[in-house]
């Protein structure tokens, strides 16, 4: 899943503001880094920092809502006289079991890091890191699991990215390219279960079945939506504007100028992304194969609550309920999918935990797959990379004994082999390149008064 390695290759379309960066490119037959235009520009900053804004306000609405709910579910209980059924199940439960359903989590999010470590690794000098992407996998975990549908968790993994040094082309570019393949894994993963377990499905929930098939033919076609948007962007920009026109014309659209800029920038930038990580078949591969090992490690977390209660159960039923509640629960337009889980949840596994358990049952899981990992996502979400120095890439190739570069600024890489003899390099390639007398080095800091204009001429920064 590459974001795009060279300024040739992007195509940014916000551009009302246009601050000059070096490039973090890696030029590997030169030791010369042009500058690059951000594209991004500080509008599209702007616009994301925004974005994060009403990302948090609608986080807190998320989390009083949320805390409504485990109240009403409280009194519920006690009104209702299963207080004291509830919590003689829970006193029966196997301490060790939830830990490994925390544990199985824990994978959860090891595996979404894995993913995105996969595509910065492709930019071998991306100044992304391990702590900056723990910080984005924390952030879509909790703003996902406060803000309805999961709506504020790209918006605010995107900030997340464009903090790390990257301008927000490059960590859109990336994060619409995880997107894209986590929804493709979630799809991929239902159908697997659908086709193995459809039997097991209908013996066991009756008609019932049909609303998840029915949710799942949705889930499947806003996945053919994204991919009609990666392969056509023409053609989507064409109806988009058209719609957008029709709308003004009788001023039933508000906030044009949101929407013009997802049509007309937004739309191409999702389908270069796509396109450039496209070309990488192997790293797509692999990153559909860590997606969905994150996947089965999110839905295995009921059979090991069920472990907890004493109850056997089979592990791929479990999967393949897990995979149905998921569907549905993000289906709920309400912060944490609240009344889909639940009532997914007591459908699919209430015969496995049986009445006696199904309530303690529930609350387990949702502790561990929804409250704790949202309170713990929280303080991860200021984690910053300190050393910047050696991208992903160079790290790991370092791990594998294989030889690594330095990165000078943003850009430029110097290999150890051809530090000290820089100097003789340029010099032997006089023909070539432009001599070291003519233009400041790319090891000394040149005088301002001689500094070339940085639109006219190669930067050495």
């Amino acid at each position: 899943m590459a974001n795009g390695t060279h300024a040739d290759e992007k195509t940014r379309g916000l551009a009302q503001d246009t601050p000059v960066s070096t490039a973090h490119a890696s030029h590997a037959s030169s030791s010369k880094v042009p500058l690059r235009v951000d594209k991004g520009g500080t509008g599209s900053l702007r616009q994301a920092n925004d974005s994060e804004e009403e990302n948090k306000e609608s986080a807190r609405k998320g989390a009083i809502f949320l805390g409504a709910v485990c109240i009403i579910y409280v009194l519920y209980l006690m009104l209702s006289g299963q207080m004291g059924e509830f919590m003689a199940a829970l006193g029966r439960v196997e301490p060790k079991w939830v830990l490994v359903a925390a544990l199985s989590f824990l994978l959860y999010f090891l595996f979404g890091v894995v993913a995105y470590a996969i595509a910065v690794y492709l930019d071998h000098d991306s100044p992304v890191g391990f702590r900056d992407l723990m910080s984005v996998e924390a952030s879509g975990i909790f703003f996902g699991n406060l803000t309805p549908m999961m709506a504020g968790a790209v918006p605010s993994q995107i900030v997340r990215l464009t903090r790390t040094g990257l301008d927000v082309g490059e960590a859109s570019a990336t994060q619409f390219t995880r997107f894209i393949m986590f929804q493709f894994g979630v799809v991929l993963f239902a159908a697997l279960m659908l086709v193995a377990r459809l039997g097991f499905f209908f013996d066991t929930y009756g008609d019932i079945v049909v609303l998840n098939l029915i949710v799942f033919g949705v889930h499947f076609l806003e996945l053919a939506l994204l991919f009609v948007i990666c392969l056509c962007p023409k053609f989507v920009m064409k109806v988009g504007n058209a719609l957008i026109a029709f709308l003004t014309k009788r001023g039933w659209l508000k906030n044009t100028e949101h929407w013009n800029d997802m049509v007309n920038v937004q739309v191409m930038e999702f389908s270069n992304a796509f396109m450039r990580a496209a070309k990488d078949l192997p790293s797509m591969g692999l990153t559909l194969l860590v997606t969905m090992l994150q996947l089965a490690s999110l839905y295995a977390i009921p059979w090991f609550v069920l472990r907890a209660f004493g109850i056997e159960a089979g592990f791929i039923n479990c999967l393949a309920a897990g995979s149905m509640v998921q569907m549905v629960a993000t289906a709920v337009p309400l912060p944490g999918g609240t009344g889909g889980a639940e009532g997914s949840f007591f459908m699919f596994y209430g015969g496995m935990f049986g009445a006696a358990n199904i309530s303690a049952g529930f609350l387990v899981w949702r502790i561990v797959t929804f409250f704790g990992p949202t309170l713990i996502s929280a303080p991860l979400l200021g984690l910053r990379s300190k050393n910047r120095t050696r991208s992903i890439y160079h790290r790991v190739q370092g791990w594998f004994g294989k030889e690594g570069t330095k990165r000078h600024g943003r850009g430029a890489t110097i290999r150890p082999h051809e530090q000290h003899g820089h100097h003789e390099h340029a010099s032997k390639n006089s023909l070539d390149e432009p001599s070291s007398l003519d233009e400041p080095s790319s090891l000394d800091e040149p005088s301002p008064l001689d500094e070339p204009n940085p639109l006219d001429e190669p930067s050495h920064k």
